[in-house]
């Protein structure tokens, strides 16, 4: 496997299911680290729900030591509801990103679909299709994993300079 530079884990924030991705930046190109969804289960209250998505994201952080950590913006369509609840989720995967010593940054849904798809207004499917093509992944990751990856690839192309 040839050696990876720069790794960065994207987050797709969501309170039923949070996304996360790592990708790597190689010589050739971007590589797959690791992917997955955090459900933290029906009926759990919103500290639980924090409490196991900012668990995870450490321990995702502890075993794939990523050099950043980038994160989706609020999606402002939703109702207020869901973007409070959303914004709790941001809260606690930055804080663990900054309790980890890693620089976070944040790209809007817009961003993110340009820089996978090539269009800002891309539907869900095909920005899975086109994580896989540029992961090379033998199939079609979770729709969050997904979106995750796509923050972790928008971020390997714009390198923003100043983390949030």
């Amino acid at each position: 496997m040839e050696e990876v530079t720069f790794r960065v884990l994207g987050i797709d924030p969501g309170s039923q299911v949070t996304g996360y991705g790592v990708i790597g930046k190689a010589r050739s190109g971007l590589c797959h680290i690791v992917h997955g969804e955090i459900k933290p289960g029906r009926g759990a209250s919103l500290s639980q729900c924090l409490h196991a998505i900012y668990d995870s994201l450490r321990e995702a952080i502890r075993e794939s030591a990523p050099e950043a950590l980038a994160i989706e913006e609020i999606f402002y369509g939703k109702n207020v509801k869901s973007l409070i609840r959303q914004g709790h989720v941001r809260g606690v995967a930055i804080l663990a990103g900054k309790h980890s010593g890693i620089p976070v940054y944040e790209y809007s849904p817009l961003e993110i679909k340009k820089a996978v798809v090539g269009y800002g207004r891309a539907e869900k499917n095909q920005v899975q299709t086109m994580v896989r093509a540029i992961l090379n992944l033998p199939a079609l990751p979770p729709p969050d994993a997904a979106d995750a990856l796509a923050v972790a690839i928008c971020h390997s192309n714009f390198l923003k300079a100043e983390p949030i």
